[in-house]
Order: structure tokens, then sequence, then C-alpha cells
């Protein structure tokens, strides 16, 4: 469990928390949506906007962990892995989670839609 949680932090607090809210969003607006037999499109249209976000923050994330790699690289003036592997670390868990979120909403969505017909 703390090799998760380390994972979560070294993705830059700023975007896996955001990107961690916005799963229990979808999550707690999929079970809302399940209660409430009416208004189920806006509750659709809800998760697929917060989906829509999470990816672009998480690629957000990522040009940001980018941007970090490249400056630790530049500041030192030589090329080591151990430079670059805190922004790429960042650089690849944000779009990771931004993803896994899209996918999980998207689930909740054919759910919902084949509940409705």
């Amino acid at each position: 469990m703390n090799s998760l949680i380390g994972k979560f932090i070294d993705g830059g607090p700023v975007f896996t928390v955001v990107i961690f809210i916005c799963l229990i969003l979808v999550i707690a607006i999929f079970a809302t949506a399940l209660m409430n037999k009416h208004n189920r499109e806006k509750f659709i249209l809800l998760i697929k906007h917060i989906a829509w976000f999470a990816v672009a923050w998480g690629f957000l994330g990522r040009t940001f962990g980018l941007i970090n790699a490249f400056d630790a690289v530049a500041a030192h003036g030589e090329l080591t892995p151990s430079l670059l592997a805190d922004g790429l670390k960042m650089a690849l868990v944000d779009p990771l989670m931004g993803i896994v979120t899209f996918a999980l909403a998207h689930v909740f969505i054919i759910i919902l839609v084949a509940i409705k017909k």
C-alpha cells in the first residue's frame, strides 16, 4: 500500500490529487445516477465532462513533468538517469491516472446506457 501511495505522490500532488478527486466525483455521480431514474442524461453528460477533464489534467501534469526533467538536465549540464527519474515519473503517473479515470467513467456510462434501454 505504501508503494501505491508513493507512486501517487511521484505524480506531483497538485495533479494526482485533482485527478483522484475527479475519480471520486465520477463514482459519486454514477451512484447518484443509479438511484435517480430521471435526468440520467444529465448525469451521463457530467460524467463525460469530468472524465475528459481528468485526461486533460493528466496530460498537463505530463507536460510539467517533462519540463522539470529537462530543467534538471539543464541545471546539471549532464544527462544521468537519476536526474530524469523524478520528472519522468511525474510525466508517466499523471496521464495514467487520468486515463484510468476516463476508462472507469466510460464503463459507468455504458452501464447507465444499458440500464436505460
